[in-house]
C-alpha cells in the first residue's frame, strides 16, 4: 500500500512539472522582443544631456538617433556630423554602441555632438517610458534622453534634388574639388532613376534600393570637356556607395559604415 502511494505521488509531481515547463513562458524573452520592437524602426531627438537641455536645433538642425531594427544599425545627427555604427541588445535592456561611420567636419558648435559621443560609449541599458528613451551606465543618472519623432507623412525621403557638400577620399578640399558648382542628383521613385550635374556634366544613373541598401549604375552623362577631378571623384564615389541615411535635410551616402558622400536637401 506504501509503495502504491509513493509511486502514486511520485507521478503526480512530474506531471506538475511538466504542465509548469510547458506553461511557464519566457519571461526575458517575451519582454526584449517587446522592447526591442519599441526601440527600433523610429527616430528619437535628442533632448537632453547629463541632465542638461538641448536645443531644438545644432547648428540650425535637429540632434537625433535612429536604430534599424534588421541589421542593428543606428546612425545619428548632433548638429553637425552623421554618425553611426552598430549596437547589440542583451538581457533585460542591455544594449551596447559599436562606433563606425563619421564625417569629418568641423561646426561651430561640436559640443552637444561630442556629449553624444560619450553618451553612448558609455552606455550599457536603456529604458523606455512612454515617449522617451533614457541611456545609461548601471544605475547611474541617464547619460542622455530622447524623445521619439512622429514619421513624416508623404513621398519617400530620397525624393528631390540633393547638393553634395562632402565627399571622402579626396586629396583636394571639397571646395578646391567643386570651385564653381556642387555636384547634385535629384531621385524619382518609384521609377529607379536620378538625374542632375556632376559639377559640369549633366548626367542620369539607374539605381536599386533594398530597404537602406543602395546601388548605382553606371551613370550616362553629356561630353562636355571637365576641369580638375570633381567630376570623376563623384562618380567614382558613387559607384562605391551601398547604403544610404537620411537625416531631416541631410542625405548620407554609405560605403559599409563609413560616409564617403554627404549631400543636403535643395
Amino acid at each position: 500500500m506504501k509503495r502504491t502511494f509513493y509511486y502514486s505521488a511520485l507521478s503526480c509531481l512530474f506531471t506538475l512539472c511538466a504542465c509548469s515547463s510547458v506553461k511557464k513562458p519566457n519571461t526575458a524573452q517575451a519582454q526584449e522582443g517587446g522592447t526591442e520592437t519599441i526601440l527600433t524602426g523610429k527616430k528619437w531627438k535628442l533632448v537632453e544631456l547629463k541632465g542638461n537641455p538641448v536645443p531644438d536645433k545644432i547648428n540650425g538642425k535637429e540632434a537625433f538617433i535612429l536604430l534599424q531594427d534588421d541589421d542593428h544599425r543606428y546612425s545619428a545627427m548632433a548638429g553637425c556630423n552623421g554618425l553611426g555604427g552598430t549596437f547589440t541588445l542583451s538581457g533585460q535592456n542591455g544594449i551596447k554602441f559599436s562606433q563606425g561611420m563619421s564625417t569629418m567636419m568641423a561646426c561651430e558648435n561640436m559640443a552637444i555632438e561630442t556629449g553624444l559621443n560619450q553618451a553612448l560609449v558609455a552606455a550599457d541599458n536603456y529604458t523606455i517610458k512612454g515617449n522617451v528613451l533614457s541611456l545609461s551606465k548601471g544605475r547611474m543618472a541617464p547619460l542622455a534622453r530622447f524623445r521619439a519623432m512622429e514619421a513624416a507623412p508623404g513621398a519617400h525621403v530620397l525624393n528631390g534634388t540633393w547638393e553634395a557638400n562632402y565627399v571622402s577620399g579626396a586629396r583636394i578640399a571639397f571646395d578646391g574639388l567643386y570651385p564653381r558648382q556642387k555636384p547634385t542628383i535629384t531621385f524619382d521613385l518609384p521609377s529607379g532613376k536620378a538625374s542632375g550635374n556632376s559639377s559640369c556634366n549633366n548626367y542620369t544613373i539607374a539605381f536599386t534600393l533594398d530597404g537602406n541598401n543602395i546601388r548605382f549604375a553606371d551613370p550616362m552623362s553629356t561630353e562636355m570637356a571637365c576641369e580638375g577631378n570633381g567630376e570623376a571623384t563623384f562618380f567614382k564615389t558613387l559607384k562605391t556607395v551601398n547604403r544610404y541615411d537620411v537625416h531631416g535635410t541631410t542625405l548620407n551616402l554609405i560605403m559599409g559604415d563609413i560616409a564617403v558622400m554627404r549631400l543636403e536637401k535643395k
